[in-house]
Order: structure tokens, then C-alpha cells, then sequence
């Protein structure tokens, strides 16, 4: 049975400045963090942090580790030429009000974030951690239902099919 996320697993290059970031500007607190000592050689420092809900983000900082160079891009969707943040995390928001004050603090903590930006069932605001990863905080708009499918019986979704 679906029972959500138990964690997301990302990687960077500096691990104190993604804790600062995680811990202190969206108040995530650390739950784990360990040394692993890949056979290979090298080592990975590996932290969890609690989104809320039981639900971990990980990150991982290779070092020396082989297979791993120094200079990848922990960005995902630069890495992978990948244009804006296609590849991104969403954190929950209760309700509009919520995602104000969110996006509020944000700010105060020198922060660059979107305006709210208004999707009809869903509203979002947007900014990037110090790895560059797009991140997000969103609330539900609209009770979800039959209509929000809809489309995808629709000519257009028709056309994109592959195979």
C-alpha cells in the first residue's frame, strides 16, 4: 500500500552549506548522519533531514570516492541539460495563507523566491538551494477530482504518445 516518501536521496559538493540551508533557512531538522566507506575507497558523508510527516531528503558528499569526479553537478537539471527546473522537489503547504508566510520568511533569510505563482489546482512559489536544485513549496487550490484528468483523453495528449 502507498504510504508516500521515505526519503528523496540527492548529492552535493559541500555539505555544511546544504545543512546550513536545509536546517536553518527551511527549518528541517537532521535525523542521521553517517560515514560511508565505499570498498573502492574514499568516503561519503551521508545526512538525513526530516521534511515533515516521516518523510527524509538525504544528501550525499563523495569524497575521493571512484566514479564520483569532483566537479559533477549536483543541479540535476544542468547536469543533464535539462532547461529551468524540470526536475525538481515540491514541500508541502497547508492553504494560500501558509505559502505566504513561507515564502515571507524566505525572503527575510535572503532568499530568492518566486511570487506565488497560481496554477488553478495548485499554488507554488519557487526558488533554488545552494546546490542549484529547484525547489518549491505548494498547496493544493481546488479539491482534486475527474476533471483534473480530463486532458489526458484529449486530441493534444493523443498526439505526444510514443509507440
Amino acid at each position: 500500500m502507498h504510504q508516500g516518501i521515505h526519503h528523496i536521496g540527492l548529492a552535493t559538493h559541500d555539505m555544511e552549506r546544504t545543512l546550513e540551508f536545509y536546517e536553518n533557512a527551511l527549518g528541517f531538522e537532521a535525523k542521521v548522519c553517517e560515514m560511508i566507506h565505499p570498498e573502492t575507497g574514499g568516503a561519503i558523508r551521508h545526512a538525513f533531514l526530516d521534511m515533515g510527516h516521516g518523510q527524509l531528503i538525504a544528501f550525499m558528499e563523495p569524497n575521493d570516492v571512484a566514479g564520483a569526479p569532483a566537479d559533477f553537478d549536483a543541479g540535476i537539471n544542468r547536469g543533464l541539460g535539462i532547461r529551468g527546473g524540470m526536475i525538481h522537489f515540491a514541500f508541502w503547504c497547508d492553504d494560500e495563507e501558509a505559502l505566504g508566510r513561507r515564502r515571507a520568511e524566505l525572503e527575510a533569510k535572503g532568499i530568492d523566491v518566486t511570487h506565488v505563482v497560481d496554477h488553478r489546482w495548485c499554488k507554488s512559489i519557487y526558488f533554488r538551494d545552494p546546490n542549484g536544485i529547484q525547489l518549491e513549496y505548494c498547496c493544493y487550490a481546488q479539491e482534486l477530482g475527474a476533471s483534473h484528468v480530463e486532458q489526458r483523453q484529449g486530441e493534444a495528449w493523443a498526439r505526444y504518445r510514443r509507440g
